[in-house]
């Protein structure tokens, strides 16, 4: 298979983080990215949807490709950082809409993640970030009722973890995470704004308590543009 549209593509992001194209730019057809790299249309079309997914680019019907300001936000996926604490760092401070606030019986995807039964309840919480009038993560988060007996859309609006932790006393001790890159669901694409973007980044996180039970399920829905996922770590000496 060519690999002819990897070349483009990555000539065309160096361009980009040197500032030699700069924000707000059109680049040039399709037509014209054929004739300037001497390649096919689809070569092209591959090496644009790479740029659309991973933030450079945004797609506009009847216009074409234009680059977009990167301002990528570093977003910790080691550690166990709320985004209401998150937020506090950032200068332009995020929008949270609460979509969602419901006690329900979980289903069987839900049941699996909880570990819980079919006569158990779980809360379920849809909250939308939007940063800068623009929609790009859908926080979906299921809650064990054993453990948070009530929970109201005010304190969704602000910070879960501040309430479960100063008001309910819950000792939260670590998490595991997953972090894959799929489709965007139905529900992705009416929520937030992917117009132009292909993936979104789910961070799938499984929360316990000090003594190992588990309580909370979330999967953090992310436009791929807005965030870059950094870690840090240490090598242990011997």
């Amino acid at each position: 298979m060519s690999r002819k549209y990897l070349m483009i593509h990555n000539e065309i992001v160096k361009q980009i983080e040197l500032g030699e194209i700069a924000p707000n730019t059109l680049l040039p057809s399709e037509n014209e990215l054929k004739d300037q790299y001497e390649t096919s249309r689809e070569t092209i079309r591959k090496a644009l949807n790479l740029l659309a997914q991973e933030g450079y680019i945004q797609k506009i019907r009847g216009k074409g490709s234009i680059v977009i300001k990167n301002t990528k936000l570093d977003f910790p996926v080691s550690g166990l950082v709320s985004f209401h604490e998150l937020a506090q760092k950032m200068n332009k401070k995020p929008k949270t809409i609460v979509t969602e606030c419901v006690l329900t019986k979980p289903d069987e995807y839900i049941r699996q993640q909880l570990n819980v039964k079919m006569k158990d309840e779980v809360w379920k919480i849809s909250r939308v970030r939007e940063f800068g009038g623009e929609k790009v993560i859908l926080d979906k988060d299921y809650l064990n009722k054993k453990f948070v007996p009530t929970i109201t859309k005010e304190i969704c609006e602000h910070s879960i973890y501040h309430y479960l932790e100063n008001e309910l006393q819950l000792a939260i001790s670590y998490a595991k995470k997953e972090i894959i890159v799929e489709e965007p669901t139905e529900e992705d694409r009416e929520l937030l704004d992917l117009e132009g973007f292909y993936n979104v980044v789910v961070i799938k996180n499984y929360v316990y308590l000090d003594d190992a039970s588990l309580f909370q399920y979330t999967e953090s829905r992310h436009r791929p543009d807005k965030f870059r996922f950094v870690d840090f770590a240490r090598r242990n000496q011997v």
